[in-house]
């Protein structure tokens, strides 16, 4: 009967609220979307043949943040239940802080069990662990789960949107402003774009464990009682698919953002504003095979092993130069091949060497234009010798021709 009583609550909502009068509520329809969406034989190969029907759309790869295709990206939409990767972001990071453990007990208030929309029916004072919570959140867009989360973490639904709108503006999502931490409601307030989502998106995926959770197609909660389905079509018939998450209203439309990885490399696509799932699915696949084929990660290196640099008036007569950080690039599958690596080195240092001191450059070019500089710095520090040290040397030099 609770449960009976938590649907047609959800009906009066949808349908009879003042609230919902003036803002039209999320939920994910039941729209059949056939095999053939996902397949892979037509991908164009060059981003003048890309035609998706999706109004607004960002392709990026995860690694280095490239942009390799763009559509009205910086157009601020509805984003619908999307909201919801930065409110899983600002769970994992408090799980990764230590604020929060997957352990933790999470009790649903009535204010969140009032939530309509996707949900998995949450009763006032039920209690599940943070990792089930989590889970209704990431598979089934659980607008109840997702406001008892927010109010453990923050207090109130409120408070965690604040949290949301400065963790945006941290990550440099100049176009985002988030009014809930569902998607649930239409509010014309409530507005992000594409390339804001991908930011997001990529940062959310840093968190490598999370993908246990993205990648579930079917589960159950409540000891198998209750089953959840992923609203996400590409995480069972898309080749690496590892995400994301969905969303839907009537205003904002068939929204996603969508993650795939193979052969170590992982790109993101999100699309907004289509008019069918089978448009956002379409588009998205379609962004997400014409970067796996047409591009690739690559990590050039020097040819040979960088050589010892000398060192004058030091303890150490040489020290050992090393790449800042190993490059990154992500390149056309048919440049990966021609690109050129070249090193300037000190010829020698004076002591004292800095640990980290820069003493070189590495540039990586491509048909004579540069597109990578690494600086290449001392592994180790040098001290300089002292002057009885100077004075010992120079006896060693004078009657035995070394130092």
């Amino acid at each position: 009967m609770k449960r009976l009583a938590g649907f047609l609550a959800v009906i009066l909502l949808l349908t009879g609220s003042a609230r919902a009068g003036e803002l039209e509520m999320e939920s994910e329809p039941e729209e059949e979307v056939g095999e053939e969406v996902f397949d892979e034989s037509s991908i164009p190969t060059s981003a003048e043949g890309l035609d998706i029907p999706a109004p607004s759309a960002i392709l990026i790869e995860k690694e280095t943040g490239q942009v390799i295709y763009e559509k009205n990206a910086d157009e601020r939409l509805r984003p619908a239940s999307v909201t919801k990767v930065m409110t899983i972001l600002l769970i994992v990071e408090a799980v990764d802080s230590g604020a929060l453990s997957l352990d933790d007990t999470i009790t649903c208030s009535a204010y969140a069990a009032g939530m309509g929309g996707s949900q998995v029916f949450l009763e006032e004072g039920e209690q599940m662990p943070l990792r089930e919570m989590l889970k209704c959140i990431v598979v089934s867009s659980a607008n109840d789960a997702a406001c008892a989360v927010a109010e453990h973490i923050a207090g109130s639904e409120s408070a965690f949107t604040a949290m949301m709108n400065s963790r945006a503006a941290d990550l440099g999502m100049a176009n985002t402003h988030f009014t809930n931490c569902t998607g649930l409601m239409d509010d014309p307030e409530h507005l992000t774009t594409a390339r804001d989502i991908a930011i997001m998106s990529r940062e959310l995926i840093k968190h490598e464990w999370i993908k246990e959770y993205t990648t579930i197609w079917m589960d159950t909660i409540r000891d198998g009682q209750f089953g959840l389905s992923n609203t996400n079509k590409l995480i069972r018939f898309y080749n690496g698919a590892t995400g994301l998450k969905t969303g839907y209203t009537s205003s904002a439309g068939h929204c996603l953002a969508a993650t795939a990885e193979r052969d170590g490399v992982e790109y993101i696509a999100v699309v907004l504003h289509c008019a069918s799932s089978a448009d956002r699915f379409e588009s998205a696949k379609t962004l997400l095979s014409y970067a796996f084929g047409a591009y690739t990660l690559a990590s050039p290196l020097p040819g040979e092993a960088l050589p010892p640099i000398p060192v004058e008036l030091g303890r150490a007569k040489v020290v050992q130069p090393e790449l800042y950080e190993e490059p990154k690039l992500l390149v056309k599958k048919s440049d990966a091949g021609s690109l050129e690596v070249a090193v300037e080195l000190e010829k020698s240092l004076t002591a004292p060497v800095e640990p980290g001191s820069v003493v070189g450059v590495m540039t990586v070019s491509l048909g004579g234009n540069t597109l990578r500089e690494v600086p290449i710095i001392t592994k180790t520090g040098v001290e300089r010798l002292g002057f009885w040290d100077v004075m010992a040397d120079m006896l060693s030099l004078l009657f035995y021709g070394e130092r």
